[in-house]
C-alpha cells in the first residue's frame, strides 16, 4: 500500500473515531463513500493493529 493511500485512510478513521476496532458495517460505509476497496481498508487494519468488528459476509479476518 502506497503511503498516500495509507495517510488518506488514516485521516478516514480519524474522523470516524476509529481506534482499535471497526464495525464492519462502518468498514463498508467508509470504503463506498470515499471510494477506498474494502481489501485496502482490511489492509490497513491488519497493519495496524486494528480489528473488525461484527463483520456481516466474512470478508475481513
Amino acid at each position: 500500500m502506497d503511503s498516500e493511500l495509507e495517510d488518506t485512510i488514516r485521516v478516514i478513521f480519524t474522523e470516524a473515531g476509529v481506534d482499535d476496532s471497526l464495525p464492519c458495517p462502518l468498514a463498508f460505509e467508509l470504503s463506498e463513500k470515499h471510494g477506498i476497496s474494502k481489501i485496502d481498508l482490511a489492509r490497513y487494519c491488519n497493519a495496524h493493529d486494528i480489528k473488525i468488528r461484527k463483520c456481516q459476509l466474512g470478508c475481513f479476518k
